[in-house]
């Protein structure tokens, strides 16, 4: 019965040990999975607490990415015209070649193959330059980043077969400026460029530029930018994870940016730059310095520059990318100026200034007369070669007796050096400051600078700096000369001696110093005749010449100049119309301003110094002008031999339309550079001789060699 009994009991004991053994088990196990639970779940938790807290950004924009992008579409910038109708800038779609930062992987793998690819077309783009752009956008990671504009088709056909070679690289088309002028008025409308970072940040609140933006740099593209550069649309369109489009959502379509319609006459802007290409090419054969010149043609009533030309020429379309070390090298040459290698990136019509020689001598005139200086219009001095005041300046030519009329003709420099010491300096710049030379004009495009009127006040100011620095270096010079003798001197007396000596070199050193203040910081007679002839410290631009030209022209009335006529929205609506504007009516009488006018028509009579230039003109076409030859006033050049050619011309005489004013670097005289210039112009204006359709190589040769 026990053995019996017993076993039951047995077999109960043995199944509790086997079902704590599997409770253990399963607790283990359990533990186990909780562990491996939080383990995972405590990884899943820093992995989230990192991408929250280091790559919020990149991961949000990249979801972000992967339903909606947001595609802009870029609006087409106003259109450029001349008052003539012909198109000087306009748009066309291009290819462009651009980087998506998200979508690229290996970067530097992706970047260095992409710069192997374009060495070929595009040789300065590197890798360095991709990281740069990239880096400057690395906020804005859903933007492209634009690499290259303006692609050829077979450089995309060939990044397209090479697509799974370059991942994030991106063919997007958009509209761009063109010029098809090419460089006519290259000057006048500017060009348009990258915005740089720093532009960016100054932009005003609205503005919504980005860093692939191009926006105008210089010209009208620039003084207008606010108008012409429109409104950018977008596209909202969902894409799946790989990027591939699914729908599009909406589309805010572009605004056109306003055109402009310009001043600017296309065949008188034509004939202006073809003739001075062709007076430089002569001129050349005899002053190969020759390379430079700028001129402009403006309506006498209203102020509208016609024509406005600087050589060598400006081609806007070199910047809308990245220029070439070539093209570089034409614009910006590497050292100070060198008239062998002037450089074409300024517009030297409102950007550099010259001395006006002779074209000068109306303002002196004027100014005689409204001080009463001559006793009579007719009133004679005589020319015997040189004016007979010290400095003695010499006359080109002995022209015995000349008055006002005779004088201008002949350009005479003893006859207005005269009439300079009779008016005083203190009416020529009066009367010079009345027709705006030395001021900025106020045209509407940006950089014009201000040139120089010389005044007393001006005199002093900056001599004075000039004479302090050189008597500074000179006592500093003693100074450094006593130190080092009292330093080697040999005893007690030797040191007297050299003190003694120190204190009388400085007593001389001062006295020279005040000798030398005196005379150089004030007005002195020389400075009066220089002026009186367009010499010494005059320094004017070629729009200020024409301007103060132009003012005599039309009886004393200074207008401002202007480029644009009127701006309209893409639709032809008119937005903003340019009416003719007074800058000053100036403080010269009727009749003086009358008599300077006939004394201007003498020069393009017989025995006038460009008598030669119009003597076909009809009569009623009558060319009242001022020839100048010009010391260039440049360090190095021969003072004797090298001369700039300055002219100013107006006509009708009886009733003015246009002036002209223009410069030829080392053209050695006004008539026989400049002149040539303005006489194809007038003849243009004039319906005399058409230069764009009878001119022929043999007529040139036979007019070059008058």
């Amino acid at each position: 019965m026990d053995g019996i009994t017993g076993l039951p009991a047995l077999a109960c004991s043995d199944c509790r040990g086997r079902n704590d053994m599997k409770a253990e088990q399963l607790k283990y196990r359990l533990n186990l999975i909780k562990y491996i639970t939080i383990g995972l779940l405590t990884i899943l938790l820093v992995k989230l607490a990192v991408v929250q807290l280091f790559n919020n950004d990149s991961y949000q924009t990249q979801a972000k990415e992967n339903s909606i992008r947001l595609v802009a579409i870029k609006a087409p910038r106003g259109e450029i015209y001349t008052s003539d109708g012909k198109v000087m800038a306009a748009n066309e779609l291009v290819y462009n070649l651009s980087l998506n930062s998200l979508g690229i992987e290996n970067r530097e793998q992706i970047t260095q193959r992409l710069v192997e690819m374009l060495k070929d077309d595009y040789p300065e783009i590197t890798a360095e330059a991709i990281e740069e752009k990239m880096d400057i956008q690395k906020y804005r990671l859903f933007e492209l980043v634009t690499i290259v504009r303006d692609i050829p088709w077979d450089l995309v056909v060939k990044l397209e077969e090479n697509r799974h070679e370059l991942p994030g690289v991106t063919i997007t088309v958009e509209p761009l400026r063109y010029y098809p002028q090419g460089a006519l008025a290259g000057h006048i409308l500017g060009y348009i460029h990258s915005i740089s970072a720093e532009e960016i940040a100054a932009q005003p609140a609205g503005q919504e530029y980005d860093i692939n933006s191009l926006i105008g740099k210089s010209g009208i593209e620039k003084q207008y930018e606010s108008y012409l550069r429109g409104v950018d649309g977008a596209r909202r369109v969902e894409v799946d994870a790989k990027g591939h489009p699914v729908q599009e959502l909406v589309t805010l379509e572009p605004q056109s940016g306003d055109n402009i319609y310009m001043t600017i006459n296309s065949e008188l802007q034509q004939v202006l730059q073809k003739s001075m290409e062709r007076v430089l090419l002569q001129l050349q054969t005899e002053y190969p310095k020759a390379k430079v010149g700028s001129a402009v043609v403006i309506n006498v009533k209203t102020g509208e520059i016609l024509a406005m030309h600087s050589a060598p020429d400006m081609y806007p379309d070199d910047w809308k990318g990245n220029i070439s070390n070539d093209r570089a090298a034409y614009y910006y040459p590497q050292g100070s100026y060198d008239p062998m290698n002037p450089g074409a990136a300024m517009n030297r019509a409102i950007q550099v200034t010259y001395p006006p020689g002779s074209t000068f001598k109306p303002i002196t005139g004027m100014a005689a007369l409204e001080k009463g200086a001559m006793n009579t219009l007719n009133e004679y001095v005589t020319c015997t070669g040189n004016y007979w005041i010290a400095p003695y300046i010499r006359c080109w030519q002995v022209h015995g007796n000349v008055n006002y009329y005779s004088a201008m003709a002949g350009s005479c420099n003893s006859y207005f050096q005269e009439m300079g010491r009779r008016a005083g300096k203190d009416e020529i710049i009066k009367v010079a400051n009345e027709f705006g030379l030395g001021s900025k004009t106020g045209i509407d495009i940006p950089h014009e600078v201000s040139g120089l009127l010389p005044t007393p006040e001006w005199k002093k100011e900056i001599n004075a700096l000039l004479i302090d620095k050189k008597y500074d270096n000179l006592r500093a010079e003693l100074e450094k000369k006593y130190d080092n003798l009292e330093a080697s001197a040999a005893d007690e007396k030797q040191l007297e001696k050299l003190a003694q000596q120190k204190k009388n070199e400085q007593a001389r050193l001062e006295a020279q110093y005040k000798i030398d203040y005196n005379f150089d910081t004030n007005w002195q007679a020389f400075d009066t005749f220089n002026m009186s002839i367009g010499q010494g410290n005059n320094d004017f631009t070629v729009i200020q010449m024409a301007n103060y030209a132009a003012a005599i022209a039309n009886g004393g009335n200074l207008m401002k100049p202007h480029l644009v006529s009127k701006i309209t929205d893409s639709k032809g609506n008119l937005i903003k119309e340019f009416k003719p504007q007074v800058i000053r009516i100036t403080d010269v009488s009727s009749l003086t301003i009358a008599e300077t006018k006939r004394a201007m028509l003498a020069v393009t009579q017989p025995k006038g110094t460009a008598h030669y230039l119009f003597s076909h003109f009809p009569s009623e076409i009558g060319v009242a002008a001022k020839t100048g030859t010009a010391q260039t006033g440049r360090v190095g050049d021969n003072t004797i031999k090298e001369f700039h050619g300055t002219f100013i011309a107006f006509a009708p005489y009886d009733d003015p339309q246009i002036a002209f004013a223009g410069v030829i670097e080392y053209g050695q005289s006004g008539s026989g550079s400049a002149g040539y210039v303005a006489r194809d112009v007038f003849e243009q204006y004039f319906g005399i001789k058409d230069h764009l359709n009878e001119e022929t190589a043999s007529e040139m040769s036979i007019r070059y060699g008058e």
